[in-house]
């Protein structure tokens, strides 16, 4: 071997030049290709390298996941001093070539006899692998500390899920309150009205729905009926749905005719609807002695009514503006007759506007189509069939829009 290589390492240059020819005859110069494992950690050391050209990588835990690149070794530097200095000779790291590489390679005796020989050369190998070891011990303060910032990130984290967690639990528990609130609010049980069967059903789209029906006694002949439905959805639409309800129950009064009592729910909401929410609604009064149901509409969904045959009564539509909107919105009127064995259908727009997996909505002629399958039903099992058949036709398709049905039927 070119003894020149020899002596251009750090830890042979101050060795003599008749130390230096004696290791030129022991050492053995090996060239490993890119990707070798020279060895691996836990095996038992018997050789020194010296790395001549190129580079080896000291890897902990190599092939693992906690797979760890402690250092790399370039020209001049040697690796595997440790399994020799120790008793047990074991390797604590492994040690690979990224790139073809060059080096010396001493074994034990070899290593054992240059110490004996030239004493120096351990207080050499003892500054570097001090220098050494307060680098790996930097490192590992590093590591230490980004470890330390890491676990610290994440219990923030902890916290700020385990905060959301709660929050979220407790938002469910209110809004369940609500969802009750808004139910309480509901007639529980439909009133009695002789001469006719009635019947309802409410589905929210969310845990709470902008939508309502009531029904209000106003004298022993006549029966309030409205039906509602506020823009938006959960918790904002529920609030303004209360409000509207509230109202239209204080200004209802047998006297007082649907259009006038819209109009003066109109005027409250005018004055607490800072964030321009509007509603939908046809109210209207249910005359048992002259079986007429006059009622007035603003901007909601016409009234469906059939005979006993199943004749499907459609009433013009005409003009109708939204409630909460404009000062003085024009409500359109109209007068219904409902002969025995008639049935009158309230509902809002998550009705016809139910759309199925593909998109399609279920619409105003598939409600109608239905008529001949409710004829014999109740009000109730009217709106219980209609109510199975849009869960049907959704299939995995999310509810849209909350769904409400009121039905009247005359009885024979």
């Amino acid at each position: 071997m070119d003894r020149t290589i020899i002596s251009q390492v750090p830890l042979f240059s101050t060795l003599a030049s008749g130390e230096i020819d004696a290791l030129a005859a022991e050492l053995k110069e090996v060239v490993y290709p890119a990707g070798t494992e020279l060895f691996l950690e836990g095996d038992r050391g018997d050789k020194f390298y010296i790395v001549v050209e190129g580079q080896i990588e000291i890897v902990k835990a190599l092939g693992t996941p906690n797979e760890r690149l402690l250092a790399s070794r370039g020209s001049g530097e040697f690796i595997g001093e440790m399994s020799l200095l120790n008793r047990d000779g074991l390797r604590t790291a492994s040690a690979r070539t990224p790139a073809d590489t060059k080096v010396l390679e001493m074994s034990r005796m070899d290593f054992d006899n240059l110490l004996h020989r030239e004493p120096s050369i351990a207080y050499e190998m003892l500054r570097v692998l001090s220098t050494r070891l307060r680098v790996a011990h930097n490192e590992s303060i590093r590591d230490l500390k980004e470890k330390n910032r890491r676990l610290e990130e994440a219990y923030a984290n902890l916290k700020a899920a385990q905060q959301q967690i709660i929050e979220k639990e407790i938002l469910e528990r209110e809004l369940m309150q609500a969802r009750e609130i808004q139910e309480s609010m509901l007639p529980s049980v439909l009133p009695r009205f002789e001469g006719y069967d009635l019947g309802a059903r409410m589905v929210p789209a969310r845990m709470v729905g902008g939508d309502f029906f009531d029904l209000i006694p106003l004298a022993s002949n006549k029966l309030g009926l409205v039906i509602g439905d506020v823009s938006g959805k959960g918790v904002p639409a529920a609030l303004f749905m209360a409000l509207t309800r509230s109202l239209l129950r204080a200004e209802a009064s047998p006297s007082a005719s649907p259009e006038k009592v819209l109009h003066r729910v109109n005027h409250h909401l005018m004055g607490m609807n800072a964030r321009d929410m509007f509603v939908t609604i046809l109210y209207g009064i249910l005359d048992g002695e002259r079986h007429e149901f006059a009622y007035v509409r603003a901007g909601h969904e016409l009234p469906l009514v059939w005979e006993e045959d199943g004749q499907v009564i459609t009433p013009p539509i005409g003009g109708g503006q939204l409630v909460g909107i404009f000062p003085n919105p024009v409500l359109e009127t109209k007068t219904l007759t409902l002969n025995p064995g008639s049935t009158l259908l309230l509902y809002t727009d998550g009705v016809t506007e139910a759309r199925n997996e593909q998109g399609e909505f279920f619409e105003d002629d598939g409600l109608k189509a239905l008529v001949p399958q409710l004829l014999d039903r109740s009000a109730q099992g009217i709106c219980d069939a209609l109510v199975e058949i849009l869960t049907d036709y959704q299939g995995a398709a999310p509810q849209a829009d909350d769904i409400t049905l009121l039905a009247v039927r005359a009885l024979a």
